[in-house]
């Protein structure tokens, strides 16, 4: 980055250092990951220079003749990874796809149904803070207090009762498959559209390593990075009687020119999913998950749900004596970047909660397998019982600094040596 460099050092050396910590530290955040040198290559591409308002034949714009070219290659990719009828690979990220499926089938007021934030459910979800939860009537569905899992029962009596006009499916921090089999039935017993939020898992259901919500969700929507690996997106899946409401809802309803560089990079983050070795990855990730788990079980931590389906975990640190926030900036000294979470039925505040989430996609594109695991978990217990040791931390970053060297992080292979 020669130019760069020349042009804004400041910019430059946060970029350098920025690769250095992703480097160097262990990084768990369940929304994260690392993007091939590929997708970063076309993310940065002279592609961020061209206005594409519209679609592939039918633009506002002359010069489109390559552009159009890229979108209908990220398109029939979505769709024959995914198995879907129609996609849009327009919306700039998850929080405008969900915004433009609301625009599309609802008016100011109706009624969703997804799951409470406080229990797993995402912002956009409705909460009360969110433009979901301001606009619209928002409905939730919680956990069970005994056990932290999903009661289906409870779900329908809930939708039945409020009679949402879409019913979401998804979450932010909940570590278990979901039914949607059982979500299709409720959401046809009450009349609604069956929204499904695949942002966290759409990279297992690409690799084969979870069932596929694609045959029950009239409307599916889904980031582009985390677990699919690619670059800071979101497409919109839907049936083929939706394609119309969505496009338009996308454009000109919620935005403009799409990010062409970025749809660019979609296209080449599917055509990596669509391979044995993106299978292998999606797997290991499931595998690395379940181990992880099951090292900090055996050490009394209290796992929301028990344990994981999934690539990510919730634990609720109440049991031992010490607030999330507090737990992820020891652990953030120590090499281990994770966040603060609320759990199901937390009675402490949002900014400093319960509980702490952990994912394993990041890792696994480095290369760790359970062995890697099962020693992060006891990195994490060490720091926690010893938060307040800055030497013990310093201790443990040394040890995850080394560990890091023999595992390069996807496109930052140069910083070995």
């Amino acid at each position: 980055m020669k130019h760069l460099k020349e042009q804004d050092p400041e910019i430059y050396r946060c970029i350098q250092e920025e690769e250095l910590r992703q480097h160097e530290k262990i990084r768990l955040i369940a929304s994260e990951n690392y993007v091939s040198a590929a997708v970063m290559e076309a993310t940065g591409s002279v592609l961020t220079n061209k206005y594409s308002e519209g679609y592939p034949g039918k633009r506002y714009y002359e010069g489109q003749q390559l552009i159009d070219q890229v979108e209908a290659l990220a398109i029939e990719r979505a769709k024959a990874v995914f198995g879907a009828e129609h996609v849009n690979v327009q919306p700039y990220s998850g929080s405008p796809a969900n915004l433009s499926v609301f625009l599309a089938f609802l008016k100011p007021g109706d009624t969703i149904l997804g799951m409470a934030l406080p229990h797993g459910g995402h912002l956009t979800h409705g909460a009360k803070v969110s433009i979901s939860g301001k606009y619209f009537h928002a409905e939730s569905y919680s956990l069970e207090r005994e056990g932290g899992q999903l009661n289906y029962d409870t779900l329908r009596e809930k939708a039945l009762a409020c009679r949402p006009k879409i019913l979401i499916a998804g979450y932010s921090a909940y570590p278990r498959i979901l039914d949607f089999a059982r979500f299709r039935a409720i959401a046809d017993e009450c009349g609604a559209l069956l929204l499904v939020d695949m942002a966290h898992f759409a990279g297992l259901v690409a690799g084969k390593a979870h069932p596929s919500p694609v045959p029950y969700a009239d409307i599916l929507t889904t980031t582009t990075h985390k677990t699919l690996r690619g670059p800071r997106g979101a497409m919109i899946l839907c049936k083929a009687e939706h394609a119309q409401a969505i496009d338009k809802a996308v454009f000109p309803g919620t935005q403009g020119g799409p990010h062409n560089h970025t749809t660019a990079a979609i296209a080449v983050a599917l055509k990596e999913a669509d391979s044995e070795a993106f299978k292998q990855y999606a797997a290991q990730v499931v595998r690395n998950a379940k181990a992880l788990a099951a090292t900090l079980l055996e050490r009394g931590y209290d796992l929301v749900t028990g344990g994981t389906d999934n690539h990510l975990m919730l634990i609720d640190l109440s049991n031992k004596g010490i607030s999330g926030k507090t737990a992820a900036q020891a652990l953030d000294a120590a090499g281990l970047v994770l966040n603060c979470n609320a759990v199901p039925f937390d009675t402490r505040k949002p900014f400093d909660p319960s509980g702490i989430r952990i994912g394993s996609a990041a890792v696994t594109s480095r290369g760790f397998k359970e062995a890697q695991m099962e020693q992060i978990g006891i990195w994490i217990d060490t720091v926690i019982q010893n938060s307040t040791n800055g030497a013990v931390q310093a201790q443990v970053a040394a040890e995850v600094k080394e560990l890091c060297r023999s595992y390069p992080a996807p496109g930052l292979e140069h910083l070995v040596g």
